[in-house]
């Protein structure tokens, strides 16, 4: 059998690194690839304060997703690149920090006190080359969601990202396009991960449920019609 014919785990991810949750986001074409970013971060972004990171392999990419993602007035956007000044980046860096204990503590509040107050979600685009240096004595950022918009071809790679960007109940999604699935089961059987598939057609809802109730969905599959 074609190995971009055996698809991925299609059950929640049960590894060492529970309860983080891995899933990917199969795109058809190139093109519709970035659409289905916004149309995505249009759904997740709206829940208060989340914070989020988007990870790219390159620079080009990472200025695509930004110029893409610039209009939606719900996210506060940040970008970590190589020449960015020491200082500057320190700043973001923690100012993404703060973020995330924004959202611990909005998680904590009442439903009328949401309503009330709508903080913005907080997203750090980043490529590889500028991920915080756990070795250099950079703290780790903590995301609710971690987005590899460009899936790393190496096993290492993912884990670096994980490690740098995500929270320990965190959810990675794996944008693929194509062969790409082939590099995602590779890395998915090489990192004893388990990673199951985000159908396309609910994906807004079903990050959101998994957002807002994850405990539920540590265990359980959301199922759309």
């Amino acid at each position: 059998m074609d190995p971009t014919d055996t698809p991925l785990s299609t059950s929640p991810s049960h590894s060492n690194f529970s309860p983080q949750r891995h899933f990917y986001l199969a795109v058809d074409r190139l093109q519709f690839k970035m659409e289905t970013l916004v149309d995505l971060l249009s759904m997740a972004g709206r829940r208060p304060s989340i914070p989020m990171v988007v990870c790219c392999s390159t620079r080009d990419e990472l200025d695509s997703v930004c110029s893409a993602v610039s209009n939606l007035s719900y996210i506060s956007i940040a970008t970590l690149y190589s020449d960015l000044a020491e200082a500057e980046r320190a700043s973001i860096l923690e100012n993404f920090r703060q973020a995330t204990m924004v959202w611990n503590k909005y998680g904590a509040e009442d439903k009328e006190k949401e309503e009330e107050e709508k903080p913005k979600s907080h997203m750090v685009i980043v490529t590889d080359s500028c991920l915080p240096l756990l070795g250099a004595g950079e703290s780790p950022i903590s995301a609710r969601i971690l987005i590899n918009y460009e899936l790393p071809t190496k096993k290492e790679t993912y884990m670096r990202r994980m490690a740098a960007c995500l929270a320990a109940d965190g959810i990675v999604i794996n944008m693929v396009v194509g062969g790409e699935v082939v590099t995602l089961k590779n890395i998915e059987e090489s990192s004893g991960l388990v990673i199951a598939e985000m159908p396309i057609h609910v994906k807004a809802v079903y990050i959101l449920l998994l957002v807002i109730f994850p405990v539920i969905f540590t265990t359980a599959r959301f199922r759309g019609t």
